[in-house]
């Protein structure tokens, strides 16, 4: 390899994250391998198209979580932010309001919800924690009471739109017919992804993630990088309700449960670290896929919900623990060269 290669293999190397999105890149090649093996359909064209579908609204929560994760924080309340934008966007179609009003209600309520676990955070010092489970709460309690605590009836025929949209239609690219679902995934993903990549906000966020009390030294606003980073994890929640409101074309109240479990997963596997101040949106991808592939391939090796619930279980666990094995690996190595 000459000296050119080495180098930019180097610099690659050496972006804060990618040595962990590239190890699980290797562990989802090799999942992918073994369930192809074990089963002939799960490489049929309409399983991976499936299967793409699927990994969409575990990709965009996966987003939502990795934001607030990289500011060294944690949100719990994204899946009753989803049900929350499932039942309020249904309810409001029931009753006669246009899908495009009432996708713009929905979009303001759910950020509500993010501005006010950024201000309970940031401005009020409260424990992430804390704060994110009493959110959760509230917006379970919302999504409970919007209807009058039942599930609504079907958004009927005047929102077909809205379900091809979010779920049912689909674009040809190139000859490949792609679900509107991956698309909307794919643009929001290119979107955050810059963000936090290539603007000042972002580098804003890594900061405070890294060591709050010198990004706020050196100038940054906690307050404003915190509560922007709760605001993406409440939109990205409201649109993974669009789409499981047009999946089945009703509200219901348990909509979103579990899905805090599924966004960590699909972050802390793809190397976002609990520790704050690292990771990278591409390994969220691969995590995010990883968890899909998994729940896809158990599904159709015939196990039980309750063996596919253990095995992202461990896998999110054994995520973790190694970050925090290699964080206190780093330090303990700097500490010992001061």
């Amino acid at each position: 390899m000459s000296e050119e290669r080495r180098g930019a293999l180097r610099r690659i190397l050496a972006i804060r994250g990618m040595p962990q999105v590239i190890t699980v890149t290797v562990g989802l090649l090799l999942i992918f391998v073994a369930f192809s093996m074990l089963s002939e359909n799960f490489t049929s064209s309409r399983n991976l198209r499936n299967l793409l579908r699927q990994l969409a609204p575990i990709l965009i929560i996966g987003i939502a979580q990795s934001y607030v994760l990289i500011t060294g924080n944690i949100d719990l309340s994204i899946g009753s932010v989803v049900g929350m934008s499932c039942m309020i966007s249904a309810t409001l179609m029931t009753r006669g309001v246009s899908p495009l009003a009432a996708v713009a209600v929905t979009i303001v309520c759910c950020l509500l919800i993010g501005l006010l676990n950024g201000q309970l955070v940031a401005l009020c010092g409260l424990p992430p924690f804390i704060a994110t489970l009493g959110t959760m709460t509230i917006a379970r309690g919302i999504a409970q009471i919007v209807n009058d605590n039942r599930n609504t009836d079907s958004i009927g025929e005047a929102a077909r739109g809205f379900r091809n949209l979010f779920y049912y239609g689909e674009v040809s690219i190139g000859g490949l017919r792609i679900f509107n679902t991956v698309i909307i995934a794919a643009v929001l993903w290119v979107v955050f992804n810059f963000i936090l990549s290539s603007t000042r906000t972002g580098r804003h966020i890594y900061a405070a993630g890294s060591n709050i009390e010198a990004a706020r030294m050196s100038g940054v606003n906690i307050n404003r990088t915190v509560t922007a980073a709760y605001l993406v994890s409440a939109f990205c929640s409201c649109v993974v309700g669009f789409i499981t409101c047009a999946t089945g074309g009703v509200g219901t109240m348990d909509a979103g449960n579990m899905y805090e479990m599924y966004a960590v997963a699909a972050s802390v596997i793809g190397g976002v670290s609990t520790l704050g101040g690292q990771g990278l949106l591409l390994g969220t991808v691969i995590g995010a896929s990883i968890w899909s592939v998994l729940q896809n391939g158990l599904v159709l090796s015939g196990a039980a919900v309750a063996i596919r619930n253990i095995a992202v279980g461990i896998i999110v666990v054994i995520s973790v623990l190694l970050d925090i094995v290699v964080r206190n690996g780093k330090w303990l190595k700097k500490k010992g060269t001061a």
